[in-house]
Parts: C-alpha cells; sequence; structure tokens
C-alpha cells in the first residue's frame, strides 16, 4: 500500500496537483463506505504526499453527498499525518475581498444531513475542539502567502451551511450579526473527523464572492465569479507547494494524541465489532 505523510484535499476548482511525481492512483474500500475518488499518491516538493478531489472528478458529489468519513479513514490508511484542505468560500465582511485568502481559527456548523463521527454503535469517545485547526499548518499556510505576495486573512470564523442552495438574504444578515468571517458548505465535518483520526488539519479558504448581504451582490455575473476562482486556483497551487515543501517533519501538536483521553467506554464493554471497525483509529488505546 503506499504511503503518504501529507493529505490535500481539494475543492471547487481545485481536481489536480500539477507536479506530482511517480504518481500512484489508489482506490480504498473503508468500513464507512468509499471515498469520493481514488487518491492520487505521488511525490511532491520532495514529500510523499495524497491528493484527493472532494467532489469528485467532474464535480459530480454534492457538499452533503461527500462521504467525510471514508475520505478521511482513507487519507488515515494511507499514513498521512496532516490534512490541508482548500474550500471555496463566501466572504461575510467587506476586508475578505474575492480572490483573498483566508485561514479559519474557527468553525460553525449549520450542517444538518452528516455524520460527522467515526464512534457509536458502542464506543464512545468526545474529542476536545476548542481549537479545530492545527497552529503549526496554519502558520506554515501563513508564510507561504506572504512569501507569494497573497493577501491572506488569518483567524475569523468560517460557517458550514449544509447547501446546496446558497444563504437566503436574511440568513447572511444573521451570519453576519453573529460575528461570521466566512461561509461555504464543506469544512465539516472535516476538521471534527480528522481530529478524531488524530491528523493534522487546516482549511485554506479561497474568497470567491461576497456572500448575497453585499450591496454589489446582484451586479456579480458567474463568468467573473468564475474568474475569481481561476485566480484563486492557481494561488492555492503555488501556496501549497512552498506549504508543503517547509511543513515540519515531526509532529509536535496535540492533534496526534486528540484521542488519548476522549474515549470514555469501559474497555471491557467494547465489542469485537466495534474494536474491529476502529481499529486503525484507537487501536493503540485499546491494546
Amino acid at each position: 500500500m503506499p504511503q503518504a505523510e501529507i493529505g490535500i484535499i481539494g475543492g471547487s476548482g481545485l481536481y489536480n496537483l500539477p507536479g506530482i511525481e511517480r504518481v500512484r492512483k489508489v482506490r480504498l474500500t473503508t468500513p464507512f463506505g468509499r471515498p469520493s475518488d481514488a487518491y492520487v499518491v505521488g511525490n511532491l516538493e520532495g514529500r510523499k504526499v495524497a491528493f484527493l478531489s472532494r467532489h469528485g472528478r467532474g464535480h459530480t458529489l454534492l457538499p452533503t453527498e461527500v462521504n467525510s468519513r471514508a475520505n478521511i479513514y482513507g487519507f488515515k490508511k494511507l499514513g498521512v499525518q496532516r490534512i490541508i484542505s482548500v474550500s471555496a468560500v463566501g466572504s461575510l465582511k467587506e476586508e475578505y475581498r474575492p480572490t483573498d485568502m483566508a485561514l479559519p481559527a474557527q468553525f460553525f456548523d449549520r450542517t444538518r444531513q452528516r455524520p460527522s463521527t467515526f464512534f457509536g454503535e458502542g464506543l464512545v469517545a468526545h474529542i476536545s475542539f476548542d481549537k479545530p485547526v492545527c497552529s503549526t499548518v496554519v502558520e506554515t499556510l501563513a508564510a507561504a502567502c506572504q512569501e507569494l505576495g497573497v493577501p491572506c486573512h488569518q483567524g475569523g470564523t468560517y460557517v458550514c451551511m449544509e447547501g446546496p442552495a446558497f444563504s437566503t438574504k436574511a440568513e447572511s444578515n444573521v451570519y453576519r450579526s453573529w460575528g461570521m468571517d466566512l461561509i461555504g458548505m464543506t469544512s465539516l465535518p472535516e476538521a471534527k473527523l480528522a481530529r478524531e483520526a488524530e491528523i493534522c488539519y487546516a482549511t485554506l479558504a479561497m474568497v470567491t464572492d461576497y456572500d448575497c448581504w453585499h450591496p454589489e451582490h446582484d451586479t456579480v455575473t458567474i463568468n467573473v465569479v468564475l474568474g475569481y476562482l481561476t485566480k484563486n486556483v492557481a494561488n492555492s497551487q503555488n501556496i501549497l507547494l512552498k506549504a508543503i515543501r517547509a511543513l515540519p517533519r515531526e509532529r509536535n501538536c496535540p492533534c496526534a494524541s486528540a484521542l488519548a483521553h476522549a474515549i470514555l467506554t469501559d474497555r471491557k464493554s467494547i465489542s469485537p465489532k466495534a474494536k474491529k471497525k476502529l481499529a486503525l483509529l484507537v487501536g493503540k488505546y485499546l491494546s
């Protein structure tokens, strides 16, 4: 089985990662079903990486249809320790301009139809999620943006909505009144599942438009938005190259031991079926 240390999730517009060498496409099965697509595994900037198109080739999956449990489990199966998730987002604040990048520090969950945990069915765990992104990955991405001269906003909150329809103006204005900065449809439950899998996670958010709250919203055409997205994708590819090269090879963050004190179920009460299903995640804590 090919192994990788860094995982990249490509969102809208980012369906491949140029420059990967010694490429192999790896299709995996997981206890949670099939991932969105084959993982593209290879070498990039001297590191072993695995790339996955979140919505599948041809963008065939709605945000609600993306099997995030299978996607994250598959990265874990490949040995991935860090995930950079690229996501197209709308802006809820004037200063987050189209074509800017953002590195949100917090998420607010407004999804309704998505499994967001690996646990259950006789095995209970409660992870700490007060700081949902890995500071090491975020700082590395921020440094890459600065080096490339790409405007980047570090911090702020990403509200994740169910979709696939975009916000009503009433919803958009409520999110703004709550102090939210960005709106998207995909970074949750990915971040929760990555934490449960003890994988570092951060979102590189590509601002493609102002959400419908903006006074000039109705004058923006789809061609304008696509133009912004094209520029964002080119920038994100360059940022990823620099970040992948610069990420430390050793992990010293709490992400790597997120389950150490999270499992509440009495070890004697965990069924063999549950142990087998989640052995990849919890085996080291149950032996």
